[in-house]
């Protein structure tokens, strides 16, 4: 990235608070980068550890398959999923409040004896399938901020910083030179003058 500057104070002063800004924001960003690199690594973690939570029911509740036959269709159902903000390492995340599920009504006489049974299965693997779903999606959201994170953190570090300092240096070695010319020809002049007054007195 070229930096654009221009060879006066002006423009040093306005290179210098750029260069400070970005030092001073550089640890910052690292630490943030590094909470958010371990965030992903808990949220990749409980995602995992959901799916395969919900992947043990289902193997575990198996030997039910053959009585699904006999649920009736409909009878439970989500009406609404709450989802509450989670803020991790300064990033907004989605996380499960709770789930409102919609029951029929149902004769618990005449319907079979585990249908109540059924509804808590259904109600516990529903639930599990979603919080699996918001953990992957807040891993994503995580991940893509750490991405975001990290980029800043090299172009700040590996382009913005040296050419700032860069430019700065230009700038200073221009200024030095001026008032180096300056000072010769002024002594020159003056140099002159001495010679003139000297041959004028003579």
């Amino acid at each position: 990235m070229a930096i654009k500057f221009q060879y006066n104070k002006t423009s040093l002063t306005n290179l210098g608070k750029q260069l400070k800004i970005r030092q001073n924001a550089l640890p910052t960003l690292k630490n943030k980068e590094s909470a958010l690199r371990v965030s992903v690594i808990a949220a990749k973690s409980e995602a995992q550890s959901l799916a395969d939570k919900l992947e043990n029911k289902l193997t575990e509740y198996d030997y039910l398959a053959a009585l699904w036959n006999e649920f009736e269709p409909g009878l439970i159902s989500i009406s609404d999923v709450h989802l509450k903000t989670l803020k991790i390492a300064g990033v907004k995340a989605p996380g499960l409040d709770h789930i409102d599920f919609a029951l029929n009504p149902f004769n618990a006489f005449s319907s079979p004896a585990w249908y109540a049974d059924g509804i808590r299965i259904l109600k516990e693997l529903s639930t599990l399938g979603i919080e699996s779903e918001i953990a992957e999606e807040r891993r994503s959201v995580l991940e893509f901020n750490r991405k975001k994170t990290t980029q800043k953190v090299n172009l700040y570090e590996k382009v913005q910083i040296p050419g700032y300092q860069e430019a700065i240096r230009k700038i200073k070695r221009y200024m030095e030179d001026e008032e180096n010319l300056s000072k010769a020809s002024s002594k020159i002049v003056k140099n002159r003058h001495a010679a003139q007054e000297e041959e004028d007195g003579l």
